[in-house]
């Protein structure tokens, strides 16, 4: 059902995702969507955090399989894995983390970007032995809302993402990153 849901979301959008539509496309009675999700933000919110399941083991793979240099390495491979994600997850480039349905889709307490960020932060403190303080927090939660917001323009402007929009997306967070953790 959930891959279901991401080819409806890629097609047809959040708004008119429906479950009727969903039970359809899975091949399923509509009792069947019911019997696991009381409605489509339910259905959505499980693929929203399969997605981001799937970034955080992608992410995990290629930092312990990379041979980063140092930390910012570890922070480019996050934006490029985000990037891919965009170009070859459906119905990730419609909702991202879920900010489509609600901010506080991953986390009652905190926006879905603040998990992002604080999830990225856990691993350079503990793949790169960056400083675990609040200025890191602080400046993670910034770098994630600004590459987001970035990304998704660059997939504004082309179905596989402006890659100069992209450039300067990672160019624009490294710098940032640098002035802010490595000060």
């Amino acid at each position: 059902m959930l891959d279901a849901c991401a080819e409806l979301v890629d097609e047809v959008g959040y708004e008119g995702l429906t479950t009727t539509l969903l039970a359809e496309r899975a091949g399923v009675a509509i009792g069947s969507v019911y019997q696991f999700f009381p409605d489509k933000r339910a259905i959505v919110q499980a693929l929203t955090l399969r997605n981001m399941e799937a970034y955080l083991e992608r992410l995990a793979s290629s930092w312990a399989g990379g041979s980063f240099a140092d930390w910012w390495d570890g922070v480019d491979a996050a934006i490029d894995e985000y990037i891919a994600m965009h170009r070859s997850v459906p119905g990730f480039r419609t909702l991202h983390f879920g900010d489509v349905v609600d901010v506080h889709l991953l986390d009652e307490e905190r926006d879905n970007n603040a998990v992002i960020a604080g999830r990225v932060a856990q691993v350079l403190v503990e793949q790169f032995g960056v400083a675990d303080t609040g200025r890191l927090r602080f400046a993670m939660e910034i770098a994630v809302e600004a590459s987001d917001a970035l990304i998704k323009l660059a997939f504004r402007r082309h179905p596989d993402g402006d890659d100069t929009v992209l450039g300067e997306a990672k160019a624009l967070i490294r710098e940032y990153l640098h002035r802010h953790v490595d000060a």
